[in-house]
Order: structure tokens, then sequence, then C-alpha cells
């Protein structure tokens, strides 16, 4: 038997939880840990599912804010289809390999060895052929996340065959494994997920030499797809949008030009762009003109609805927060602007270097100390999820499991 929070089926305890978040944010904390149908229990250790899978037992097992939106109840119903439950939360994982295995580029790892975990369950972890995004390296945009001989789940972490890392042990494909330098601490390890993520975003929103960007949202998400942006692509000018003071001092630390509050974000936009701000008789204000690329971290109505309106005409606007709110399109419309999703990791294709193969270069030698801003063990997994609800106003950035913790 291992241990594990568990998310169970529960329609009534959903509805409730998803109720009272929505109407009285400031009860989010509360009604996730209360209402929402997550449970501490005992359960078997999952089944190797073919060949090629092995289990390990994590280490460090990250909150992420995907992982939060679905226990508060915001997660959009789109991903009804995608998850199968019980499932095992949790996808940002540094773990111990409990069986040697063979890595798909001939790579060896011993028992005992420290892994990453690409968390994305495509055609090779499912025992299918290559779709058309999994052979062009952009295993992100599968399509058989719910085929082949597992539930259906579009990452470990959602998915009932595989558990999560929320748990004392899960199963993980030879795929999704990438191992760890013996110099890496654990605390700057579980962060190489989100780092792939952010990479990802970066090369994806892809600024031209000297474009200028804005990054709404600095958490996790945020800082990360700063760093990124600074290491890996061309990009002038990078303004933040931050809401507490924690949260400024590392954009300065990851080498953001400009901070901004939110309240300020559309006046400062302008300031720095020269562009023209209108302020119609209803509703909030905007430019004409703006900063080429704007990047919503945050995932909320009020960000993604700022990134709209400070963005230049034709210019772009990338999705990196989970999205949990509607928004005005007019924007979009009228300024014909590219609208950019961006989600999980690819793991690149012909010379192309992995976005995980870039996090783990990141994870080695960008400022992270400190990052990780608490551990928690798994029976104080209240504890542990209001304080990850509260990141940014009590100045943590990623809350983490200690699954070594007794």
């Amino acid at each position: 038997m291992s241990r594990a929070l568990e998310l169970y089926r529960s329609l009534p305890r959903y509805l409730a939880t998803r109720t009272v978040s929505g109407r009285l944010p400031s009860l989010a904390a509360a009604a996730a840990t209360t209402t929402a149908p997550l449970r501490l229990t005992d359960r078997p250790a999952p089944a190797l599912p073919g060949d090629g899978w092995v289990t390990i037992r994590p280490r460090l097992s990250g909150i992420c804010g995907s992982d939060l939106t679905t226990l508060t109840g915001q997660s959009s119903l789109y991903f009804a289809s995608l998850v199968s439950m019980p499932f095992v939360p949790g996808h940002e994982i540094v773990a111990d390999l409990q069986t040697g295995v063979t890595l798909a580029d001939g790579t060896e790892l011993a028992a005992g060895a420290r892994v990453v975990v690409d968390p994305v369950l495509g055609c090779a972890a499912r025992g299918l052929p290559a779709c058309s995004g999994c052979a062009g390296g952009y295993t992100s945009r599968c399509d058989r996340i719910t085929s082949g001989h597992l539930a259906p789940g579009l990452q470990t972490g959602y998915c009932a065959d595989t558990g999560g890392g929320w748990s004392r042990a899960l199963v993980a494909h030879r795929s999704q494994l990438h191992p760890v330098a013996d110099d890496l601490p654990d605390e700057r390890a579980v962060l190489v997920e989100p780092l792939a993520c952010a990479v990802h975003t970066a090369l994806r929103a892809d600024p031209g030499d000297g474009d200028r960007v804005l990054i709404i949202g600095a958490g996790a998400v945020g800082l990360f797809t700063l760093l990124a942006l600074r290491a890996y692509t061309k990009a002038g000018p990078v303004t933040v949008v931050a809401k507490h003071r924690r949260q400024v001092e590392l954009a300065r630390r990851f080498g953001a030009d400009e901070i901004l509050p939110p309240a300020s974000a559309v006046g400062g936009v302008r300031r720095g762009t020269r562009a023209l701000k209108l302020e119609p008789e209803v509703g909030p204000p905007y430019l004409l003109g703006g900063v080429d690329i704007a990047i919503d971290c945050a995932g909320s109505a009020s960000s993604l609805s700022t990134a709209l309106r400070t963005t230049r005409a034709g210019g772009r606007v990338v999705l990196s927060g989970v999205p949990t709110g509607s928004v005005d399109l007019a924007p979009l419309w009228f300024r014909e602007l590219e609208l950019v999703g961006t989600y999980a990791s690819s793991v690149g294709s012909g010379t192309a270097r992995s976005d995980f193969d870039r996090a783990l270069e990141l994870a080695a030698t960008a400022p992270l100390d400190g990052i990780v801003s608490a551990t928690y063990p798994l029976d104080r997994w209240r504890d542990a999820v209001d304080h990850a609800l509260a990141a940014g106003r009590l100045g943590a950035v990623k809350v983490a499991f200690d699954l070594m913790a007794p």
C-alpha cells in the first residue's frame, strides 16, 4: 500500500467547492481543504502498464496553479473528458527509480537514480504509433491522450492508472524520464517541469530581436517565463505586472526592465510605448499601440483582458496560465491580434533541443535559491494547499510536498 492524496468523483462536493470559490474567492482555501473531493488514503501502488514502465518514488512534488484551479473547482469543464478518476494529483516531480531502465536514446539509468518527469501521457507512453503532434516533437499536442492501454489522462497527475506526485509511489514511462545531475539539489530539480513549460512559452511567444514584451502575473509561471525569455530569446524590454512585494523583488532579480502593479498596467505600457490611451464611458481603458507581445501568466479574466488591451495592432497575445474566465474579445478582432496557446512542453525534433534539456540547464544556473518556499509532509496537505493558494500574499513562489518526510 502507498500513502497518497486522491481526488475522487463527488458531484455534490465539486459543486459546493466551485460555488464557494467562485462567489467568495476569500474562502477558496477553506473550500479546497474542506469541501473538495480530496482525501488522504492508503492505496495499492499502480501496476506497471506495460514494457518501458517503471515505478518511481517521489522525493519532492510541487503544487501547480493548475492543481489549485482543480481543487477550487475553477477548472474548465472542457477537461472533464481528458481525466480519469480517482486520480492522484501532482506532475512537478523529482523522484528515485525503483528499478533500472534504458531510455529511448540508449541512456541506462540504475535503480536509485534521480529523475524528473515530463508528465504528458503521449503516444509513446500509451503504446501507440506516433500521431502527427508526437511525430513532430510536439508531445503537448498529442491527439491520443484518451486512447491506448491507459485510462484517459492528459498528464501524469490526472490519470487513474499512473498515480501522481502527491504519493509515495507512481509509475512512469521511459519516454517521460530525464536524469538529474548529482549536484542538482532536489529543491531545484522539482522546478524543472514548470521551467520546461516556461521555456515552451518563451519559444512559442517567439519575440523578434528587440520586441517589447509584457508578462502579466509574477507567480512561478510568470517569473520562470521571464527567465526563459532572457536565456533563450532576443526579446527587448520586458515589463512584468506583479502584485506582491516579493514578486517585485524576484522579477527584478530575473531581469525585468520595468515592474508595474496591476492597477497601473495600462498606463505604464502607454508611457513605455507612447501609445494612445482611450477610456470608454463603460468598460476598462485600452491602448492604440502597445507592446509587441503580451503573455498572460495568471489565467484570470482580468489578466487576459489586460493582455488584449495593451498589445499593439497585429501583435501577439500568449496564453500561458490556465484560462479560468471569459473576456471581451473585441480587441482581438479589431486590432487583428494573434492569439497563441502554450501548454506543457515539447521534446523537440531533429537538432532542436527539448524544452526539458533547456529547463535542466536553467535549473542548474539560474538564481533559484529559495524559490521553493516551503515543503510539507502529505499528512499536512491542508496546510500545504492553504499556503499555495496564498503564496503571493505570503511571499512564497513554490510550495511542494516532501515525500521523504516520515
